[in-house]
């Protein structure tokens, strides 16, 4: 077998491995993920297995890394397109609700999962998903910090509510979308974003109301 080969057969091997854990992980959590389930499921061995990863919990971790590489190519490179600013930060908050909405997992975003499931836990795995989180707030504050630069927001708008509240209206929809099967959370999550954003003026104007009271 020529390395060429064997280094696309590792390659097509450890895809197969993270596709299944992730479809796990979306329903049962990465705690579902194990290195002797997989092993059984995909008919490999448990050395063979290992041999990707090393350990489970770097086996959760690749399988969240897949998972926000998904996120992020669909999301935030999508509206790269898009002037820096409110347009590109307007696609972002847009791509985001259609990401969850059109996601095919069983349990919907493994990313929302994981941040419940390891936010009380210490670890490698906690620390990744934590990281990935802090990736996403920092690029919309990034967005919000340039349509302020480029005079579509007042300079001294309330950056950080902004995007608590964007954040916020990502995980109420997973939530309806999975727990409540509500037909109605993706249009409530697209006019909770265009409030937010209209608002955020209003946001970085109430402090001078206060003060001139």
């Amino acid at each position: 077998m020529s390395p060429r080969r064997s280094a696309a057969e590792a390659r097509a091997t450890r895809a197969r491995i993270i596709h299944r854990a992730t479809e796990i992980a979306s329903e049962e959590g990465l705690e579902g993920v194990t290195i002797g389930r997989l092993a059984g499921e995909l008919e490999m061995s448990k050395s063979g297995v290992l041999g990707h990863f090393g350990t489970k919990e770097a086996l959760q971790a690749s399988t969240l890394d897949d998972a926000f590489a998904n996120f992020w190519r669909r999301v935030v490179e999508a509206a790269e397109q898009h002037r820096p600013g409110m347009p590109r930060l307007h696609a972002l908050c847009e791509n985001s609700v259609t990401f969850l909405a059109t996601l095919e997992l069983p349990g919907g975003c493994l990313l929302t999962a994981a941040s419940s499931e390891f936010d009380g836990r210490p670890g490698l795995v906690r620390d990744a998903v934590a990281q990935r989180w802090s990736w996403w707030r920092g690029r919309l504050r990034d967005e919000l910090a340039a349509a302020a630069d480029h005079g579509e927001l007042p300079a001294h708008v309330d950056v950080d509510q902004a995007v608590f509240e964007i954040i916020a209206v990502g995980l109420a929809l997973n939530q309806a979308l999975q727990l409540d099967h509500d037909p109605r959370a993706v249009d409530r999550a697209h006019r909770a974003i265009h409030r937010i954003l209209e608002a955020a003026p209003e946001q970085a104007r109430a402090p001078q109301t206060a003060r001139d009271e």
